[in-house]
């Protein structure tokens, strides 16, 4: 399975698991496990390559005073920074099966404790600390433990944690098991997450900043689980020919979320020489400028190149002189948004850049905050300001922005844009989308003004609104709100100047305007034609709007067949998306209809499935395509789950891909016999439900809806006491003959549909195995490709659809006046006092009706 079925399938199960422990608390637990099997492993993996072998390292890998055992321990010190011994590893663990104990735990985080390299003391310390003390949470005593803990370390197991492929698998799993822990986490998912596309905002941001640095450093002062820190190094890493030349620095004040931010970053293959992480308060102490316990012998600010941070909104705090407030302020006790800005502030270099999420109130707030805002300004240390959907974040709804600022800037102008309008909703919380953080990072780095977007606003204009930086007094992105004309609305037509409203359309497409409508007057106009989306695609302009696209796209196949296909072995994976949709930007820019970012979004779509695919190949190698894997399921067997294979499925080329294009004769043989299973159910379904009441008491516990076994065998049972005897169409026992044959046939077909769906799994399997790499190739074109370029190839339609829609609405707007509806109103009531006239009632209910006919006639 690929990496996204194996973490959703391990976040269903670890949620199943946790029963009633706190979602929060719980992911302390299996993450910490999680790592623990990756420092396991890949100390056991790396000794394996230089030949020790299972026999060896259980002689050797051993704790006790021999020399040649001791040797080994100080080697694993050495080289990885910690020594884990044989009977602590965990796949040790696992062997022992039964005989596995909670007490094997404890024992191994302790041994590991002990014996964590002088060097590494910062990275590994303390790392396990809550894992070690929560082990009793996991059940009410130790076998319930034991219990728990087994069936969470069979659970991770399956995850990779050597080479390029398992990293890359390990962090998709841990980070998507933070996500949904949070998703579950409540309030507290503050304190450690911030969402992945918010961070993918940041990151773009941060790292085109950066892109000519040889090395880079990094900081967040407020790191939670680290996945903004590393986000912002996975994006920087593009640009660098080394990625080990980014430094990490972390500071974070809860204990067990300073665990997950250094386990985080050591999974990700970051050398521990390049994480320097702090358990600390970031207000209260300053830092990073000191070492630990060595305080006057280094003493020395660090000043880094990108400051990251999602600090907690609007926190309490103790104010006090500091060198990192002193030039502009000092933040209000109830609100710290303003001092953990002006610490990330004070730790960049000149020409750094930094990047903070904070609640929108900071824009306009008044007191000290207003004061220190209008020194940012005069300073010139706001770049860049972008308003994030409300509920974006776990745990609260409230309103947040992401603040871009620099310590030296050539401008004094503010980029404001508002991007409060882009996601889609997904559970309880708004998410952006693909294509809107690309409109995002590109405004900001093109510094673009865009209509009902965003805006560069000169310093003048922000002194002139008392350095309020609320996003509507610059950026106006409401919709307009609908309004009626008078006239129309009481005589018909449509007033040309809500038809001028569709300019760019007219436009684009000069004829179509008059194709559609005809003038009444000056100031209004009338629909002419009856179906108005076939006149727009009928109009010759439109014709050639469409032509023009298809011409822009028309070599687009034989392009992205050199990108991915001709060019795999060289394609940087984490670029060739941006490469592709710089292409499908330059093709689009004449057409001036359509939305680039919403071509973006298609890419993306089908983006994520191309890069596995490639992630594959190139780890594994080209012969990885022809291979297929074990299907394994989880079902239940006596009470539990348990993992099952059930068929195979393709480590690359998808069966349903072989099937279609190279098992088509098979395959329209299984389609043919599930199509006529579905006519079998349908018939018996209809000829039960037209039935009459008589006709079912006749055979009551035959003729159900409720078809099961016990019912087919009735029915068949029933029907043969019929044979030899003749019965017309309609008679009842002919349609129970007809009904005992169609199940008769469904037994054979079901047979049948079996052994087809068998020979075609192992005829698909065959099929792969063989394959040519010329076959090969073609396949991953209509894989990677052909759904592309269908997605694209719908755009003109999907325009063309949108403003036939609004048309529509807007012609039917005034299709009925109040003229109509006053008439109409009329005759109502007449037809309604016409009626009161032939009713019989007593004397008062007559008072009453003929008082009611007074009123409907207006009297």
């Amino acid at each position: 399975m690929n990496k996204q079925e194996l973490a959703s399938r391990i976040w269903e199960s670890a949620n199943n698991m946790r029963s009633k422990i706190e979602a929060n608390e719980y992911k302390d637990y299996i993450l910490g496990f999680i790592f623990y099997k990756f420092l396991s492993d890949k100390e056991e993996n790396a000794l394996k390559k230089e030949g020790w072998d299972d026999e060896s390292l259980k002689e050797y890998l051993v704790e006790d005073d021999i020399k040649d055992h001791q040797d080994l321990l100080k080697y694993c010190k050495k080289n990885y920074g910690y020594f884990i011994s044989y009977d602590n590893l965990f796949s040790t663990w696992l062997n022992k099966g039964s005989d596995f104990d909670v007490s094997d735990v404890s024992v191994a985080l302790s041994s590991f404790t002990r014996h964590i390299n002088e060097n590494h003391k910062k990275v590994f310390d303390k790392i396990f600390e809550t894992l070690e003390t929560g082990l009793s949470k996991l059940g009410d005593n130790s076998g319930a433990q034991t219990k728990a803990i087994r069936s969470l370390i069979q659970l991770i197991n399956p995850i990779p944690m050597d080479d390029k492929q398992g990293y890359d698998v390990l962090g998709f799993i841990y980070e998507y098991l933070i996500s949904n822990f949070a998703a579950n986490a409540g309030k507290k998912a503050g304190e450690f997450y911030t969402p992945h596309e918010v961070s993918l905002v940041m990151s773009e941001i941060v790292a085109n900043h950066l892109k000519d640095r040889e090395s880079i450093q990094i900081y967040d002062p407020t790191s939670g689980s680290g996945s903004l820190l590393i986000n912002i190094g996975q994006s920087i890493s593009k640009y660098l020919k080394d990625k080990n030349k980014i430094k990490y620095f972390a500071q974070e004040l809860k204990e067990n979320t300073y665990s997950l931010t250094r386990m985080n970053l050591v999974m990700r293959g970051i050398k521990p020489e390049n994480i320097v992480a702090r358990c600390g308060d970031t207000l209260a102490d300053d830092w990073p400028y000191f070492e630990e316990g060595k305080f006057s012998e280094t003493y020395e600010a660090l000043y880094v190149d990108a400051v990251v941070s999602n600090p907690p909104y609007s926190q309490k705090w103790e104010p006090h002189e500091d060198s990192r407030f002193a030039d502009y302020g000092i933040a209000p006790k109830a609100k710290a948004d303003y001092a953990f800005l002006l610490h990330d502030l004070y730790h960049l270099k000149p020409d750094g850049i930094m990047t903070i999420v904070l609640p929108h109130g900071v824009l306009f707030r008044g007191g000290e905050e207003g004061n220190i805002r209008k020194n940012l300004i005069e300073n010139d240390n706001i770049d860049t300001i972008i308003g994030l959907p409300a509920n974006i974040f776990f745990g609260t709804g409230i309103p947040t922005i992401i603040m871009v600022l620099k310590k030296k800037r050539e401008r004094n102008d503010v980029l404001i844009v508002d991007a409060s309008k882009g996601f889609i909703k997904v559970g309880k919380n708004n998410k952006l989308r693909a294509s809107d953080i690309k409109k995002i990072v590109d405004t900001v780095i093109k510094r673009e003004t865009v209509d009902k977007y965003s805006r560069v606003v000169s310093k003048e204009e922000i002194r002139n609104n008392d350095y309020n930086l609320n996003i509507p007094r610059y950026v106006d992105s409401s919709e307009k709100a609908e309004s009626f004309d008078i006239y129309a609305s009481m005589f018909g037509g449509i007033p040309n100047n809500e038809l001028n409203e569709y300019k760019k359309y007219w436009d684009a497409f000069p004829s179509l305007k008059n194709e559609l409508f005809e003038s009444i007057n000056r100031d209004f106009s009338s629909l002419k034609v009856e179906d108005i989306k076939q006149t727009i695609l009928e109009n010759l302009d439109v014709k050639t709007f469409i032509n023009d696209f298809n011409n822009a796209f028309a070599d687009f196949d034989l392009y992205l067949e050199k990108e991915l296909i001709q060019n795999y072995e060289s394609i940087n994976i984490s670029k060739e998306e941006s490469v592709i949709a710089d292409n499908i930007f330059e093709r689009i820019i004449q057409l001036k209809l359509l939305d680039k970012y919403s071509a973006y979004q298609l890419l993306d779509d089908d983006w994520s499935k191309v890069a596995v695919d490639l992630e594959i190949i190139k780890t594994e190698g080209f012969e990885s395509t022809k291979k297929v894997d074990p299907n394994m399921v989880s079902k239940k067997k006596d009470g539990k789950d348990v993992e099952v294979q059930e068929g195979w499925i393709g480590r690359v080329i998808p069966f349903e891909l072989i099937q279609k294009e190279k098992l088509s004769d098979e395959l329209n043989k299984l389609n043919v016999c599930e199509h006529r299973l579905e006519e079998i159910a349908s018939l018996y379904t209809e000829t039960v439900e037209e039935l009459t009441e008589d006709e079912k008491e006749e055979y009551p516990d035959i003729l159900t809806e409720e078809k099961d076994a016990f019912v087919n065998a009735e029915v068949v049972k029933q029907a043969k006491k019929f044979k030899g005897q003749k019965f017309s169409n309609e008679s009842l026992e002919y349609k129970i003959i007809t009904i005992a044959k169609a199940i008769d046939e469904e037994k054979e077909l079901k047979k049948n549909l079996k052994t087809l769906q068998s020979n075609l799994e192992v005829s698909s399997k065959k099929a792969i195995e063989s394959l040519t790499d010329d076959e090969v190739f073609e396949l991953l074109k209509k894989k990677w490709i052909n759904p592309l370029l269908d997605s694209l190839s719908k755009l003109p339609q999907t325009l063309i659809n949108d403003l036939a829609t609004k048309l529509q609405k807007l012609s039917k707007k005034y299709e009925t006046t109040y003229l109509d509806l006053d008439t109409e109103i009329r005759k109502t009531e007449e037809s309604l006092v016409s009626m009161i006239d032939e009713l019989e009632a007593d004397e008062f209910d007559k008072k009453g009706l003929l008082e009611l006919q007074k009123l409907l006639r207006g009297e």
